[in-house]
């Protein structure tokens, strides 16, 4: 929420519409948890009634043997070319701010990307 409200301050933003967040499955985050959370997290900010969208990012490894990348399973983090088990985790852990859409006084802007 603290990004959320600097990126909205930055832009001179009145308000939220819509916040898009990428979740991975290795992140520790349950998103049904989360879902319901953001109402609470969300109260008396800036982002208060914005619609959450929430985007599951795949698990994604480059093999340390073949230098290839490919997707994985949580609990299978193997190449999926030459499926060795020595790997290096590319994406799947994060949480991660996608995309704000922002209100502003003269209700012409544009959605606001969130670049971290």
């Amino acid at each position: 929420m603290t990004q959320i409200e600097t990126i909205a301050r930055d832009k001179l933003a009145t308000g939220v519409s819509s916040i898009t967040l990428g979740v991975g499955p290795l992140s520790g985050v349950e998103e049904r948890l989360l879902e319901h959370a953001y109402p609470v997290a969300s109260a008396g900010s800036i982002a208060e009634g914005a619609e959450l969208i929430i985007r599951s990012t795949p698990i994604r490894v480059k093999c340390t043997s073949c230098n290839r990348e490919s997707t994985a399973e949580p609990n299978r983090l193997v190449c999926g070319h030459c499926k060795d088990w020595r790997t290096e985790l590319i994406s799947g852990d994060e949480l991660l701010l996608i995309r704000l859409e922002l209100d502003t006084a003269n209700e012409t802007a544009s959605p606001a990307d969130a670049l971290i």
